[in-house]
């Protein structure tokens, strides 16, 4: 149910957990998600890298104001500054609703696709919280450091504690008691952390939806102590453990990355909003393309959203 503003008994739950097992690799035949050398911002460095190989132009700390449209086509894109980048073909890996509702001119789409992105659900769900720690998590249930520190550790103790979890959300709540999915990525990659210490990345549902960030700034602390309250509870010896950490909720992620709502995949992975009821690559608007997590089949760093994007944008040139 990670990223999803749902409960265990809502229609379309199971799929968002056979979702995340297309993104795995398989190992001994099962799908299993792995950690990047060097942490996530690897993956960028490693594309840009290839990029500037292949001549690409990179401006970074360069925010764009709108789309450019000329003669019903994207041209290119117009930046806060007023400087105009033209170009043949644009591609947002903006979500949807930042896509068509922000950076592209009013008039420039049919409505009923204006209202379609409008209807799309960008609920906010997950509580993001970082920490750094001077030693690992030592689980009761399996003292010691072994391979229970190395791969996903889901923290439910039943489907009535996920019930009772998303029931404190409706109500307007931070999840007294979350369900978490911690990973403790330094135990595979000693270099994202000082010879001694770890990191640890904790996924927890839920947030009360995408709230304001005053409203959010009220409840931050006591989000960030439910969750690591949670992890104490398997975990005893991690709060003397915590160096420091960081508690990021849906305002956080829609202020700091963009994301409208706050919502991980630019928008649910639930019926209604997946496969072909999901935005494709191709828009309304001719020159411009969706490749990020907005578009089919969705995020989760899987790529095939861009992947579908660049081979939209080939096919096209070339006819």
């Amino acid at each position: 149910m990670i990223g999803t503003f749902a409960g265990p008994h809502d229609p379309g739950t199971a799929f968002v957990m056979t979702y995340h097992a297309f993104g795995g690799e398989l190992v001994d035949g099962a799908a299993t998600w792995a950690y990047v050398r060097g942490g996530m911002g690897a993956v960028t460095q490693a594309l840009a890298t290839r990029a500037r190989d292949l001549g690409v132009e990179i401006r970074t700390s360069t925010p764009v104001s709108s789309v450019l449209v000329e003669n019903g086509k994207a041209a290119g894109v117009v930046l806060t500054d007023g400087t105009e980048v033209r170009a043949r073909t644009v591609l947002s890996n903006a979500d949807p609703k930042r896509t068509f509702l922000t950076f592209v001119p009013a008039g420039s789409l049919p409505d009923e696709f204006v209202a379609r992105v409008r209807a799309l659900d960008t609920t906010g769900s997950v509580v993001k919280v970082n920490l750094a720690l001077s030693e690992l998590p030592d689980f009761a249930c399996l003292p010691g450091v072994g391979p229970q520190q190395a791969g996903t550790i889901e923290l439910s103790p039943s489907v009535a504690a996920l019930d009772d979890a998303f029931a404190d959300a409706k109500m307007g709540r931070v999840s007294a008691r979350p369900y978490m999915e911690v990973y403790l990525q330094s135990v595979t990659d000693p270099s994202l952390a000082p010879d001694g210490a770890h990191v640890a990345s904790c996924f927890a549902q839920y947030a009360p939806g995408s709230i304001p960030m005053d409203r959010w700034n009220a409840m931050r602390d006591g989000a960030g102590d439910a969750v690591i309250d949670t992890l104490a509870s398997y975990a005893p010896n991690v709060k003397r453990a915590i160096l420091h950490r960081q508690v990021l909720g849906p305002a956080d992620l829609e202020a700091r990355f963009g994301l409208t709502g706050g919502n991980i995949f630019h928008g649910e992975i639930l019926p209604g909003q997946i496969f072909g009821e999901r935005l494709g690559a191709r828009t309304p608007l001719g020159g411009l393309y969706l490749c990020g997590s907005g578009a089919h089949p969705g995020g989760g760093v899987c790529g095939a959203p861009g992947w579908n994007a660049a081979r939209a944008v080939r096919e096209d040139l070339i006819k």
